[in-house]
């Protein structure tokens, strides 16, 4: 074989010489991008991430329990093409995905919030601000106006509850997703032996962090100064000492939920529902006779979740609440699913199972830390190539045919 030969066999990749969309473009799946994140990323940043309650057993339980599941295929039916597209929340959307809300999210890279509401935006994705953002309610809806979601912690001032309430209705967020499961911080091991604050703080730990992570350093020391942004102006910082309202500090993470009501109750349902315009969802671990509950009360929607494992250690894991969530509200209630979302095909069985949508957190974090914003296109770029793949070979057109045959393409081992 003559090398004229060769060289047209051997198609050579040009170098790419930005190192961060070098990064990502040798990463093929989301545990791809969770490795470049932990090589880019300093630890106590990474693990906060990474990290969950305790011994991390509902972590570990999320994702077992989605790849329990396995697929029995119809055959030969002669699909074409696959419709992704599904409706929610009276929205139209291309992909059975919502972006979840993520505290502290400059921490892992500068684009922050604004970038990951961005790239919802391009994929015409709903995405959530949580509200321990590091970017305002007002600043993320001026940044990009996708489908606006907000979470809310329900807080033990009722005054500032009300006033994040107003503040996202008046910004124009559609969304309202209230977290029931985070009435008091979990205890999270990995960010205790870090000693993680924020700001990040200086410990010997964290200055060996800088020598061997320059680059992530270098980009905060650019960047505006990480706060708590919901909050600034409003005399109160959670995870400062009482009576020092905004006063410069470092606010640990487990102290942030000092802010947070530990007496939440329905009666607290009751009154969001009565104040909020637009769309309600409850995010936590729901039971059916919670969800039942709910229903009653006029919330559209259920967020199956249990934080990713970052709260109550030991929960059952939200894909097992789906199906009896689902029979307990019937189809006209919303049903979402997060905690555990790593692959396409796990969207397939939380639709095939009765979930109207998945939401993901860790997974488009760890594309934010590897790749900055265009490492969150990357993550729905991934998993929509991996759910349209998981569709055709289970032989569904479509996600309204992917529901309605539902239980007869899943078996449990």
């Amino acid at each position: 074989m003559r090398a004229s030969e060769i060289r047209r066999l051997i198609q050579l990749k040009p170098v790419e010489l930005d190192a961060a969309r070098r990064r990502l473009a040798a990463c093929h799946d989301i545990h791809e991008l969770r490795k470049s994140a932990r090589r880019v990323i300093p630890r106590p940043v990474f693990d906060y991430v990474d990290g969950a309650a305790d011994e991390e057993l509902s972590m570990a339980a999320n994702e077992r329990a989605f790849r329990r599941w396995r697929f029995q295929p119809r055959a030969l039916t002669g699909i074409n093409e696959v419709d992704t597209a599904t409706r929610l929340l009276d929205r139209d959307l291309p992909l059975p995905l919502v972006l979840a809300p993520t505290g502290y999210t400059r921490m892992m890279h500068p684009a922050g919030e604004s970038g990951v509401a961005r790239a919802a935006q391009r994929h015409r994705l709903p995405y959530t601000l949580s509200t321990m953002s590091t970017t305002s309610i007002e600043d993320v809806a001026a940044a990009a106006q996708p489908d606006l979601w907000f979470q809310l912690y329900i807080q033990n001032d009722e005054g500032l509850t009300k006033e994040l309430v107003n503040r996202a209705d008046a910004a124009g967020y559609r969304v309202l997703v209230v977290t029931v499961d985070t009435f008091v911080t979990g205890h999270r091991t990995r960010d205790e032996r870090n000693g993680l604050t924020i700001p990040p703080a200086l410990t010997m730990a964290t200055i060996g962090n800088i020598a061997i992570k320059p680059a992530y350093w270098i980009r905060m020391l650019r960047s505006e100064a990480i706060d708590f942004a919901n909050f600034t102006g409003t005399g109160s910082r959670p995870g400062a000492a009482p009576g020092s309202g905004s006063a410069a500090g470092a606010t640990t993470i487990e102290g942030t939920g000092s802010m947070f009501n530990p007496n939440v109750s329905w009666d607290d349902i009751v009154a969001l529902r009565a104040r909020w315009p637009g769309k309600l969802i409850i995010k936590g671990p729901v039971s059916a006779a919670d969800a039942t509950r709910a229903a009653e009360l006029g919330v559209d929607g259920l967020q199956l979740s249990n934080h990713g494992g970052r709260q109550l250690d030991r929960t059952v894991p939200p894909v097992d609440l789906i199906t009896r969530v689902r029979d307990a509200v019937g189809p006209d209630v919303a049903v979402l699913v997060d905690s555990g979302v790593r692959h396409g095909a796990d969207i397939a069985v939380a639709l095939a199972l009765g979930a109207d949508a998945c939401a993901i957190g860790r997974a488009y974090l760890y594309g934010l830390m590897a790749g900055g914003e265009p490492g969150v296109d990357k993550v729905i770029g991934i998993l929509t190539g991996q759910f349209i793949r998981t569709l055709h070979l289970l032989g569904v057109s479509s996600v309204a045919e992917l529901r309605a045959a539902g239980r007869e393409l899943l078996t449990a081992p």
